[in-house]
């Protein structure tokens, strides 16, 4: 039998690959997810993409993606006809033989490249029989930059199509922990915003984004294509004067440096300014605008010089100035008379720059050159290796050369070799109406030198990434990972060396900077430490020619194949083993041979995906929404994929039988407290709950527990009940237990907790707008939480949740769901994946997530998306108490809405997350907590 190969290969190339695109009308994107987890500024992204052809015919499938370009690829996986095929990197050479046979013979290709200022287009295809599905499955890793005091997790959403089952969910853990939470970018704002969830715990945060299949076509960024925008998920840890952070695991580390309330350091700054003809135009106009604005900001005791230049240099002083305000508004006379003209003599103006601050040294200060170019050089000394040499040899290691390359037609390659050689960093100014944003955004990172000199030093750690840094500027941070000697964490000694003004200074603090994460197979600390090498041995490889060159770049390629990384020096391979079938499925444009473009696209990657002819009778599994295709547990055949975003520490597969019970309420059941909203977030109600057994009430019981009663028993067994509840017997069993609700705040550091007894019916949400209601059946758990929920629509609509099963009533037809599949039931969709049911009804979109306590589950209601309309009503609906404390001694005092309450510090889990928390709060009456009555959110019927 002929042989069948699908293979995708991932190269680091810079081509452009033209390719005809499927038309997405004949397939359904039904499932889209993004998960994200963040520990110790390490960012782990997933984005998983499950896709159904709905026609009769064979048809190509797009999967089309953005990553951010500082970000290695790491896997990549498709579950093709219930097969999983993972990725195999390996070096470029060897893969760029099957690319270059695959185009050969005209087989479908897909690419990697650059798109806009910070992101990568990853794009692939796959042919997929009729009526059948492919989920494909990308991972990618990067460490978060620290950047004027915050750092950034940007996420790109764009599946091409609005989707049923989209998410993005992100967990962020810093063990110092976090200081502030934002979430901006363009799917932030507007119709978008109560589609966003975040909720900050100390060194814990969590981001949920669910916009429903509605709010995806009508938003400010979206269309009939769907969602296409970043969501930027911004936070800073807490931080002091100390060594920093430091993590240790299976004898690797990292260190985080970046104390805080240092004195600044005056600098010395040149700034060397490109007034070439090729900056004619917008590109001169905002530079100008720009270098106004940077000099308006320098401090009085900095001192400064400007030159311009062209085929010759200028002066504006031949000398450093102090930055007296009449020395700047000279500076800016200056500034706003440079006009384009001339060719670019790079050389000369780099080393008149040099010269200014090696002539004029300042002790106790820092020193910053700063190169402005959109061009090469073209006129003095043009060759490039020369002119690197004359300015590594200008510099000499005195102070970092920082180059800005203006739009496209810099050689960017040259302009980053040449800051790398002198301690900075090279960075792109993209061409568009914010440029002098970028330029002055730029200034601001090395506006405020806090220490310069720094020495790293591990003593009894090795094969350590950088060590030596010129400078450290306020906002940023030093990253150092390493390996410690024999595993030895008693020897391993840190400390920090660096001047700051006048003075050297040490940081050496062991009582308390290193912590280890976990065990042996806690491999986290040990990538971070791969990939900090992996980016530095690159930029090394840059620096250097020769035998050195081609080490350096042999020890990076070893890293990228031991660890996964798609680099520019490898390549991933995927290969599909041959169908059973003999029939031959061509590509759908017969006989079409992409060719190659001869333009250049600035690209790190590429993934080319070669496919030869397939079966036709091969396939995934049909599509058809059938009820309980596949076990709740278990995964689908091949394709389900199993979300992770969050560890669920000690949570069983298999599902357990569920036990049938029934707590009775007397007529003089006293209300002693109620419930409030179980949203995940800050803006939502968050309210979050959990039991507590109470002492036995000598006194008549309230409730009685009677084991194997029907759930759904009728009230006229009421007296039959009741009766029993007299006897001691009866008396020494019933223990009633506690609710205990979490109300989570916007702006105080404690969230209010409060407690309610007995297993009672609650409102959840109440929607007039959409004609839907939700209400919920407390269990009898201690730390439980619901048996089960009821979401009705219209009049003779419902969907019951519990934790085995869904039950869907619509008329007099009623089904049953157990398995992992899509379910619509008039204008509610529900879906229910492996620990949570996804609920959407236009603008609301709640998740059920099922926890386990003592081999016990439990349901768990969390509003991801606020309704529209504020006539909600119900727990889910409630909006976040705002207090303030007014009295500390000898009792605690909140006072909510001119009411001073009595509270005590208490504690209570957080079961709006997958793996809960325990946070600190305080407690108090659950009618001082919700200021209003339990009556009005108790039910008697769900």
């Amino acid at each position: 039998m002929e042989r069948a190969v699908v293979q995708i290969t991932l190269l680091g190339l810079l081509l452009a690959l033209v390719t005809t695109l499927p038309n997405k009308d004949d397939w359904d994107i039904y499932s889209f997810h993004i998960n994200s987890t963040v520990s110790s500024r390490y960012a782990t992204t997933v984005i998983t993409s499950r896709v159904a052809n709905r026609m009769d015919a064979s048809k190509e499938i797009e999967f089309h993606v953005q990553i951010p370009k500082n970000a290695f690829i790491s896997k990549f996986r498709m579950f093709i006809d219930g097969q999983a095929y993972d990725g195999i990197v390996k070096e470029k050479e060897q893969a760029q033989q099957q690319y270059t046979e695959a185009v050969s013979r005209g087989e479908s290709a897909g690419i990697v490249s650059s798109v806009g200022r910070t992101m990568e287009e990853f794009k692939t295809s796959v042919t997929i029989a009729a009526h059948k599905k492919v989920t494909f499955e990308l991972t990618y890793e990067e460490l978060l930059k620290r950047k004027l005091g915050k750092y950034e997790l940007q996420i790109h959403a764009r599946p091409m199509q609005p989707v049923k089952d989209f998410k993005v969910d992100v967990y962020i853990h810093e063990r110092a922990s976090i200081n502030f939470l934002e979430v901006k970018g363009r799917l932030s704002t507007n119709a978008l915003a109560n589609a966003i969830t975040k909720t900050h715990a100390d060194k814990q945060a969590w981001v949920y984004f669910y916009p429903t299949e509605d709010q995806q076509k009508t938003c400010d960024s979206c269309g009939e294509q769907g969602l296409n925008g970043d969501l930027v998920i911004v936070y800073d840890v807490n931080r002091d004067n100390s060594l920093g952070d430091i993590k240790t695991s299976d004898g690797y580390f990292v260190h985080h440096f970046a104390p805080s309330s240092l004195p600044r350091i005056p600098k010395n700054v040149v700034f060397v300014i490109d007034q070439s003809g090729s900056m004619h135009g917008r590109k001169i106009q905002q530079t100008r605008i720009a270098l106004i604005h940077i000099l308006g900001d320098l401090a009085e005791d900095d001192f400064f010089g400007l030159i311009t230049f062209d085929s010759a240099v200028f002066h504006w002083k031949r000398e450093l100035v102090q930055a007296t305000q009449a020395n700047v508004d000279s500076a800016k006379r200056f500034a706003q008379g440079i006009m384009d003209r001339g060719a670019t003599d790079i050389n000369k103006a780099v080393l008149e720059g040099a010269y200014m601050l090696n002539a004029h040294p300042r002790e106790g200060s820092a020193s910053i050159l700063i190169l402005l170019t959109d061009g090469d050089p073209t006129t003095g000394v043009t060759n490039l290796e020369a002119i690197h040499s004359n300015v590594r040899q200008a510099i000499a290691g005195k102070f970092p050369l920082y180059c800005l390359g203006f739009g496209f037609d810099v050689n960017f390659e040259f302009l980053k070799k040449m800051s790398l050689q002198n301690s900075g960093v090279a960075r792109r100014i993209y061409e568009d109406s914010d440029a002098d944003l970028q330029l002055k955004g730029f200034y601001e990172e090395v506006a405020t030198p806090l220490l310069t000199d720094v020495t790293m030093i591990y003593i009894g750690g090795t094969n350590l990434t950088q060590t030596n840094f010129s400078q450290y500027y306020n906002g940023s941070e030093i990253v150092v990972a390493g390996q410690i000697t024999d595993n030895d964490i008693e020897t391993f000694n840190p400390q920090v060396v660096a001047i700051s003004g006048t003075k050297r200074v040490t940081f050496s603090d062991t009582n308390a900077t290193t912590e280890s994460t976990g065990t042996s197979s806690d491999s986290h600390i040990q990538r971070v430490w791969a990939y900090l090498t992996v980016k530095q041995l690159l930029e090394k490889e840059l620096q250097l020619s020769g035998q050195e060159k081609e080490q350096v770049k042999k020890e990076a390629l070893e890293l990228s194949l031991k660890y996964s990384f798609v680099t520019p020096l490898t390549s991933m391979v995927v290969t599909k083993p041959p169908g059973e079938d003999t029939a031959v499925l061509h590509k759908p444009k017969e006989g079409e041979n992409p060719q190659l473009e001869g333009s250049v696209v600035p690209a790190h990657h590429k993934l080319t995906m070669l496919k030869s002819q397939r079966s036709q009778g091969g396939g995934v599994s049909s599509y058809a929404h059938r009820p309980s295709s596949f076990p709740r547990g278990g995964g689908s055949s091949g394709y389900m994929h199993r979300l992770s975003s969050f560890p669920v520490g000690g949570a069983k597969k298999a599902r357990k039988q569920k036990t049938q019970s029934r707590i009775w309420d007397t007529a003089n059941y006293p209300v002693a407290g109620g419930g409030a909203g179980f949203g995940g977030g800050a803006g939502f109600g968050g309210v979050v709950f959990q039991r507590a057994a109470l002492p036995p009430r000598l006194a008549e019981p309230e409730f009685l527990l009677i084991a194997g009663a029907d759930l759904d028993a009728d009230y006229q067994d009421y007296n039959t009940v009741a009766a029993t509840m007299s006897s001691p017997a009866a008396t020494q069993a019933t223990v009633p237990l506690s609710h205990r609700f979490l109300l989570k705040t916007e702006n105080q550091s404690l969230p209010l907790c409060f407690d309610v007894t007995g297993n009672i019916r609650l409102k959840l949400l109440h929607y007039p707008n959409r004609e839907l209601s939700m209400n919920g059946e407390l269990d009898s758990v201690a730390n439980g939480g619901f048996t089960k929920i009821i979401i009705h629509f219209k009049s003779d609509q419902h969907v019951e949740v519990d934790t085995s099963e869904i039950t869907v009533r619509d008329g007099e037809a009623l089904t049953r769901h157990t398995g992992e599949e899509l379910i619509t039931a008039g204008s509610v969709t529900v879906i229910r994946r492996n620990k949570e049911v996804d609920v959407a009804a236009g603008d609301v979109r709640i998740i059920i997530l099922t926890h386990e306590k003592d081999g016990k589950e439990f349901l768990w209601p969390v509003l991801r998306q606020q309704p529209s309309a504020n006539n909600a009503e119900g727990i889910l609906a409630l909006k976040p108490p705002v207090y303030e404390e007014v009295q500390q001694t000898p009792l605690t005092k909140l006072k909510i809405k001119d009411q001073e309450v009595d509270v005590t510090r208490s504690s209570a889990a957080d079961y709006s997350v997958v793996s809960p928390p325990t946070l600190d709060c305080w407690l108090m009456s659950a009618d001082s907590a919700l200021q209003t009555r339990l009556d009005d959110f108790i039910v008697t019927q769900l």
